[in-house]
């Protein structure tokens, strides 16, 4: 399993744009689709919202990878 450590450096990111972001897909649009494709979650449970607002403090999981979103120094 891969952990990728996300810096927020905003208040919120959404869930599509942050698959982009940490490089699990090459678009928003991609993003989407993984999300409507039922295998992401967000500190553990299900997530289908594509445009979900991630913040600091939540994990996200997808295929084995985990996301852990922090603040930003």
């Amino acid at each position: 399993m891969q952990t990728i450590d996300f810096e927020l450096d905003r208040d919120h990111v959404e869930l599509n744009q942050l698959l982009k972001l940490v490089g699990l897909c090459d678009s928003g649009g991609a993003g989407k689709a993984i999300v409507a494709g039922g295998a992401v979650t967000v500190d553990g449970a299900a997530e289908l919202r594509k445009t979900c607002k991630i913040r600091a403090g939540q994990t996200v999981e997808v295929d084995g990878t985990t996301i852990r979103v922090r603040a930003a120094p």
